[in-house]
């Protein structure tokens, strides 16, 4: 599988790839289960993104496109439950893109994921992948938490020490604020 998704329980790695896959299937009433296992996921690219008009968040995503895009991708969801047996396991094989999900809503949990983060850059198997470090849940939090989840994961300090190109993007599966920037990072090769 060229490209995974990680992140700690309940960061809303499901909510956020069924919210790709199918941007009308969630909405405020929408729950998943957590994953136990995995799952894939095959996201279509839309030709003009139904949520253009809507207000994008800033990342640091460049605007300009390779001419050939890939018209969808496959993501593989690797539940927070298998953290243990990710790096045992052949999931990092082959892997060319890394989605990584950080709920930003909980301020508690972002410190787990900060470990579980700097554990997947320290894989060997991983030193070339390209990641995108997705801030979701950001329809539940308040403007500063960004900042607040990005400074206790030490962003600034650990883009300066990594090998990997990271890219931050905030996101919400319910609003799909967000979603068009996972989708043209999603495109790049």
């Amino acid at each position: 599988m060229s490209c995974i998704c990680l992140g700690p329980k309940r960061a809303g790695k499901t909510h956020l790839l069924k919210a790709l896959q199918e941007p009308d299937s969630i909405d405020e009433t929408s729950y998943s289960m957590p994953t136990i296992g995995t799952g894939i996921y095959r996201i279509h690219f839309p030709e003009k993104s139904p949520h253009s008009d809507k207000h994008r968040p800033p990342t640091d995503v460049a605007p300009s496109m390779p001419k050939n895009v890939p018209k969808s991708i496959q993501i593989l969801e690797i539940g927070g439950s298998m953290a243990p047996l990710w790096r045992q396991s052949q999931y990092f094989e082959d892997v060319k893109k890394l989605i990584y999900v950080v709920d930003a809503s909980n301020l508690c949990q972002i410190s787990a994921a900060g470990v579980l983060f700097y554990s997947i850059l320290t894989e060997p198997r991983l030193q070339k992948v390209k990641i995108l470090l997705v801030l979701t849940k950001m329809d539940y939090s308040y403007r500063q938490m960004r900042n607040e989840a990005l400074l206790m994961l030490q962003m600034a300090k650990l883009q300066k020490q990594i090998r990997q190109q990271v890219t931050i993007v905030e996101a919400s599966a319910v609003t799909k604020v967000g979603l068009d920037s996972i989708y043209d990072w999603l495109k790049r090769p």
